[in-house]
């Protein structure tokens, strides 16, 4: 062979060097496509040929010329077909394995804003553990430690070399970024897609499945919060902040001068166990939560979101917009819609607006989720993290600060009786991961699937520690002088049950987690014999309405929609006592439902017409 290459010519030699390197890039492109697949695909390899070679071939071949796109840029800017291979293949490895781990927790793929959360040093070795941390944490720098010596090294090359380098690197740089506006609709890209593509909206799971993983990424690049609603116009946003405004005014009339404080605690992963079909427990590790509960407005909260999805709870409860609502592809609002805007109407800048003392505390770092920024717009006066925070101790091998702690934190704000307060709570003591947490575990679990129940039985000492936490904090606000009110949910269930225990379960009861409302002064009383149901976007519109605080014409448009919607998100309702996938409305209440729609497409997408009638203020 050696004495082969050294009979060719110099043109020759070139020749089968392009043709080597040609045949190589192709051969990582379709490798490397092939395993997004079969980590899209729950480590199975039969269903990623059949997606590449027998379902769906065309899109398989699509993704192919997106992935060599990315590996060309790669090559270009590192002037190296080595190194930029190198660092392609390990960032698609990092990608496909993060993706099948979001799958196994959450039932969800990765999305492209997922993608912010790489900086996230602490939680990333918490979910992958310290040895596959550590050893991806060395892959990847060494990754780019080899990419910018390649780049180093290709500077010392010739002229014919670095103009081939620099179109390269131009032509991939702009057609990456003409990639990047898939969603746009002359996009010819996603005409191409369009073809056999059939896009999901409400399943992300399923569009990843259908048009593979880089058609399922592609499909979440930037667009617009919200289609524009038929009917909208300014003088139809001034029609309805009137119409809801004048119930406001007259219900302000009599409502109570007093400011009381207000808590928001939104639980990390706090839900009931035992409401699961295929889950057995021992104990009753919710006895404290409970003992509240049972004595105040409590029940049921229907969660966005299975096993994560923590931020967008968090924002329906703060601003009272449904995530339902959004163009599907706006996967986290609070890293891809708050930021860019500079006013966001809340129940923060509506206390904001009576002189409250606006808090929020996050025992955790100020990056996740953009926290810090999206405080910032919705008008908090101040952010306590875990930097910041006074008590930060923990319970047993819990890494997390405990919910007593946090609660501590709160208590010392509300020790300051001159000014009203409006603190909201963010947990993080019931964080996944939970094996190892507790050396002393009080309750046990079996399942139907005789999986190991190590994790859940830590978890049920987690809700167990935190219901204890919970009911200790609620004792403490009786004894203020001023009034207290606390709204107190989980987010979601834990992403730790098996798949055949998820099958046993309706959708509902896996997206249900518990809630309460809790005044100090006792005049919330538990509303009828049954539990409510209700979604996280009723909050301060129900707090208010059931305390007899001064309200808003937007809190009462909630209302009004409440009371023909208790609970929605996308493909289920909570209608009539019955969960539907779609809701049955009559004319009168799809008005209201279409009034609801058209104000949150003027604050997120239009031109906040309703801002300048105070509309979403007493």
């Amino acid at each position: 062979m050696k004495r082969y290459l050294n009979n060719l010519s110099q043109k020759q030699k070139k020749i089968l060097k392009i043709t080597a390197i040609t045949i190589s890039a192709v051969f990582i492109v379709v490798f490397s496509n092939l395993y997004l697949q079969w980590c899209q695909n729950e480590l199975s390899v039969d269903l990623a040929l059949k997606f590449a070679f027998s379902w769906h071939t065309e899109k398989f071949l699509l993704a192919c010329l997106v992935l060599l796109v990315v590996l060309l840029f790669f090559i270009a800017v590192a002037g190296s077909f080595i190194f930029g291979t190198l660092f392609y293949m390990i960032s698609i490895g990092v990608l496909g394995y993060a993706d099948y781990m979001k799958m196994s927790y959450r039932q969800e793929p990765i999305y492209p804003d997922d993608l912010k959360m790489i900086t996230e040093f602490g939680l990333l070795k918490d979910m992958t553990g310290t040895g596959l941390f550590l050893l991806l944490a060395g892959l990847i720098a060494a990754a780019v430690g080899l990419f910018i010596w390649g780049m180093v090294r290709s500077l010392k090359k010739g002229r014919h070399f670095q103009i081939l380098r620099v179109v390269t690197l131009a032509v991939t740089a702009i057609t990456l970024s003409y990639i990047s506006n898939f969603n746009q609709p002359d996009n010819l890209l996603r005409k191409a897609y369009d073809k056999t593509a059939l896009w999901i909206p409400y399943s992300q799971k399923m569009n990843y499945y259908n048009t593979g993983f880089i058609g399922g990424f592609l499909y979440n690049l930037k667009v617009d919060p919200m289609e524009q609603p038929e009917g909208y116009s300014k003088a139809r946003i001034k029609e309805i902040t009137e119409k809801y405004q004048k119930i406001a005014d007259e219900k302000n009339k009599t409502a109570d001068e007093e400011q009381p404080n207000i808590i928001y605690v939104m639980s990390e992963s706090f839900s009931d166990p035992s409401r699961l079909k295929g889950v057995d427990i021992s104990g009753d590790p919710l006895a404290d939560y409970y003992a509240v509960a049972d004595q105040t407005y409590s029940g049921n909260m229907l969660s966005q979101n299975y096993g994560g999805g923590t931020a967008n709870i968090e924002f329906e409860a703060l601003t009272g917009f449904s995530m339902s609502l959004f163009n599907a592809q706006l996967t986290t609002p609070y890293t891809m819609l708050v930021p860019k805007m500079d006013r966001l109407p809340s129940i923060v800048s509506m206390l904001n607006a009576q002189d409250y003392r606006t808090t929020a505390i996050h025992p955790y770092n100020t990056s996740m989720y953009k926290r810090e920024d999206v405080y910032q717009t919705l008008g908090f006066d101040q952010f306590i993290s875990e930097r910041t925070m006074t008590h930060t101790d923990t319970i047993d091998d819990n890494p997390y600060i405990s919910d007593d702690a946090a609660y501590q934190e709160v208590m010392d704000l509300l020790k300051e009786e001159e000014t009203p307060q409006f603190v909201h709570l963010v947990t993080m003591q019931t964080h996944m991961p939970y094996n190892g947490k507790y050396s002393q575990l009080d309750y046990s679990a079996k399942t139907s699937d005789n999986s190991d129940t190590l994790s859940l039985d830590n978890y049920l000492q987690d809700i167990a520690y935190s219901s204890k936490a919970l009911k200790e904090f609620t004792k403490g606000l009786s004894e203020l002088s001023r009034r207290t009110l606390v709204v107190f949910w989980g987010d979601h269930l834990p992403g730790i049950y098996s798949d055949e225990i998820q099958a046993q379960n309706d959708k509902q009861t896996l997206h249900e987690t518990q809630f309460l409302m809790f005044d100090s002064a006792g005049k919330l009383e538990k509303s009828g014999t049954q539990d409510a149901v209700t979604s996280p976007f009723y909050f301060a519109a129900d707090l208010l309405e059931q305390t007899n605080q001064k309200t808003s014409g937007f809190y009462q448009l909630l209302l009004a929609l409440e009371q023909e919607l208790p609970a929605f998100e996308r493909n289920l309702y909570y209608q009539s006592d019955q969960w539907r996938k779609e809701a049955q409305l009559n004319a009168a209440q799809q008005e209201i439902y279409e009034e609801y729609k058209l104000l949150q497409y003027d604050i997120v997408s239009g031109k906040q017409y309703s801002l300048a009638n105070h509309f979403f203020e007493q």
